[in-house]
């Protein structure tokens, strides 16, 4: 997980939910803009507040807006704040592109490296279903008629229909299983059971 945050406080608000299993951060600065540039350190305490061990965290300092020729914040400054700070730094232009590539690929190979090393983790991602939902939902979509949908026999009592008809309700309901095919493979339940 990468968390890029820009150098304005109009964001912040809206940004804490994805601290979470960040295992690297790319601050972006305005170079005509020194006051994104003193906002930085705002966005390291914000998120030293919402991630666990922040320190562990792979940060690359990006000087923007390069390409544009008058400068409000000079390069030394720049890599004076993220040396002191034991940061990547990266002078480059979203506009023309010019070491976007550069530091994204340098970040990805430190960030795998500290989880490799142990210093981070990787996050767990919630997908909105778990494997036992998507096997279903395959299992259903694969099923040759009713009987095999609801995973009973045809000699199957009313009883166990019902139990197996419950069981795949609970784990198929479009409110509970986020998996592609749970609505389709829920309307072939309801089908199923009549």
């Amino acid at each position: 997980t990468f968390l890029i945050s820009r150098g304005t406080l109009f964001f912040m608000k809206f940004e804490n939910e994805f601290y979470r299993d960040t295992q690297g951060v790319i601050l972006v600065y305005d170079v005509t803009n020194r006051e994104s540039f003193r906002h930085l350190d705002d966005w390291l305490l914000e998120m030293r507040k919402f991630m666990s061990d922040a320190d562990n965290y792979i940060v690359a300092v990006c000087a923007n807006k390069t390409d544009i020729g008058r400068r409000a914040v000079s390069e030394d400054a720049g890599r004076e704040y993220a040396d002191k700070k034991g940061f990547l730094y990266f002078e480059l232009s979203a506009y023309s592109g010019k070491g976007v590539n550069e530091m994204f690929n340098q970040l990805f190979c430190d960030v795998v490296q500290n989880v490799k090393s142990g210093k981070a983790s990787i996050g767990s991602v919630n997908l909105g279903y778990t494997r036992d939902q998507a096997d279903i939902i395959v299992r259903i979509k694969n099923s040759r008629d009713d009987y095999d949908i609801l995973g009973v026999t045809k000699n199957a009592s009313a009883d166990d229909i019902k139990k197996a008809y419950k069981k795949l309700c609970l784990l198929l309901h479009p409110d509970k299983n986020l998996a592609p095919g749970a609505t389709e493979a829920f309307k072939a339940l309801q089908v199923a059971r009549k």
